[in-house]
């Protein structure tokens, strides 16, 4: 039960990430230590359905013992995806306004967590092969290329067409699986943020579906190749997710304008530090929680 719960709020954290522009849901994945295994059962999924309409050898088999579908973690993912979802409908209501009344303190605490969090992919190649020259470099360009790309003003669209719709979501639902690359940062960069949590609180169900597909396309192009690279490269591509985590944190910074110009700190400073420490605090308790549970 304790862990069925555990789950649940993991789902719920990664669901409030995908609502939140500038964090990640891959960054929570991490910080509560269930990427790889989310990442390596999606790539799973991916294969049995590629098998069962038969653009893959084999048939996804229910056994037990070496079944693609009845190998996936399903007490951990049932859990997860219900968590998700329910905190990516209810966030989309709670979340927008505290963004819109305390814009300063709330991106305060989400800069603060993904700092944190920051540790978890370092950390990991540390563990890894060791911070070779190399692994710095590729840190180094992925965190300025992120930087730059974070800094784009944002666009405008007051009714996208559904093709439009499910380009987006493909490109937006990498985010899930890529710390550091917020999809709804993502969306409000191309102008579809409010038109999708707009979909979202009103059910447009015809929005819904074409973002649903582009989701699912983009995730089974990229997750794949994703689970390939932390199997037979985890040194270079974890480095590469610790600099996008970097890079990332020029989205979150509480102090810029409409057009995403970083500003000096100024109003509500004492408050935006405490929040950013509320978050470190976040994060910390996370770990060790999930050391706790192994």
């Amino acid at each position: 039960m304790l862990r069925l719960v555990a789950n649940l709020i993991r789902g719920v954290l990664i669901g409030v990430a995908e609502v939140i522009p500038g964090v990640s849901g891959g960054t929570i994945a991490l910080i509560v230590g269930i990427y790889r295994t989310v990442i390596d059962a999606i790539a799973d999924a991916v294969l049995a359905l590629r098998q069962l309409v038969g653009l893959a050898e084999g048939g996804p088999s229910m056994r037990r013992s070496g079944g693609t579908i009845a190998g996936l973690p399903w007490a951990l993912l049932i859990p997860v995806g219900v968590g998700m979802v329910a905190a990516v409908i209810l966030g989309a209501r709670v979340i927008e306004p505290l963004l819109e009344e305390h814009p300063v303190q709330m991106l305060a605490l989400f800069f603060g967590l993904v700092l944190a969090g920051i540790w978890v992919p370092a950390h990991m190649v540390h563990r890894t092969a060791g911070w070779r020259p190399g692994y710095l470099v590729a840190a180094a360009v992925a965190a300025i290329a992120l930087f730059f790309l974070t800094g784009l003003p944002p666009a405008t669209i007051a009714d996208p067409n559904p093709i439009v719709v499910m380009l987006a979501a493909a490109v937006a639902i990498c985010a899930l699986v890529l710390p550091g690359v917020s999809g709804s940062f993502f969306l409000l960069s191309l102008g579809m943020y409010e038109p999708t949590l707009d979909a979202v609180n009103n059910r447009d169900l015809l929005y819904l579906g074409a973002f649903a597909v582009g989701a699912i396309v983009g995730l089974a192009a990229f997750v794949t190749l994703l689970k390939w690279l932390l199997s037979h490269r985890p040194g270079i591509t974890l480095a590469i997710l610790t600099g996008l985590m970097l890079g990332s944190l020029r989205a979150l910074w509480p102090w810029q304008d409409d057009d995403r110009n970083l500003l000096a700190p100024s109003e509500s400073l004492p408050a935006a530090i405490g929040m950013m420490a509320v978050g470190v605090l976040v994060v910390v308790v996370l770990l060790v929680v999930e050391r706790k549970l192994g």
